[in-house]
């Protein structure tokens, strides 16, 4: 029944979803946290973060992941064939008489109107992530550091990929983990003894009791 169900989500999620990957979050969120309840927000946002760093279209890898997750092997087939097959079919039946179609202008008012509201979902899907994501001084200074960044390379007509950007988070977010990590793992043996201490002191109090009383 769960890959049935599978199918079924992600199909219907390619053939009415338009924009790409992050145009379909908030409907995947729909889906798999408010009425299936599979996962949790933390869960499909680590998802996101999976599926964006890894190569390959954002969308696939989302339903791959998510379709693992639930059916193992034949979860993710299932999830992935239900992504693609909509898009898959659709694109070959416009690639038959693709000029005709360009050329019409319908066409051309429609996907107007299909951009306005793409870049509503991309933004809808940005500000419920930021919302949604635990915030730390380490998140919000790399997150306005990627913010500037992008406005500045967009203003100044600068050519540069993404990617690096994606990469440099994951560097900066490895090597500031690893040193919180660090520090805590000081820190707890200095708690086991200063525990350790406690204990010993209340045992050593218990004993005088004991002694005054006898």
């Amino acid at each position: 029944m769960v890959y049935l169900k599978l199918f079924l989500i992600f199909f219907k999620l390619g053939i009415f979803t338009f924009g790409g990957g992050y145009a379909m979050i908030p409907q995947i969120k729909d889906e798999i946290i408010e009425k299936h309840k599979w996962m949790t927000e933390d869960e499909v946002l680590e998802i996101i973060a999976i599926a964006e760093s890894t190569p390959g279209p954002m969308a696939i890898n989302m339903a791959t992941y998510i379709g693992y997750t639930k059916g193992k092997f034949l979860g993710s087939l299932l999830a992935t064939l239900g992504v693609v097959l909509p898009s898959l079919t659709i694109i070959f039946i416009i690639s038959l008489f693709f000029d005709q179609f360009i050329a019409n202008k319908y066409v051309a008012y429609a996907f107007v109107g299909i951009k306005c509201a793409v870049a509503f979902l991309i933004l809808k899907a940005g500000v419920g992530m930021i919302m949604k994501m635990k915030k730390n001084i380490f998140n919000i200074v790399i997150l306005c550091l990627i913010v500037g960044i992008l406005i500045t390379f967009e203003l100044i007509s600068f050519s540069f990929s993404s990617i690096f950007l994606i990469l440099a988070g994951g560097v900066l977010g490895l090597i500031i983990y690893a040193i919180i990590d660090k520090k805590t793992k000081k820190k707890e043996p200095l708690k086991v003894e200063a525990e350790t201490e406690e204990n010993t002191n209340e045992v050593s109090e218990e004993e005088v009791n004991d002694n005054d009383l006898s």
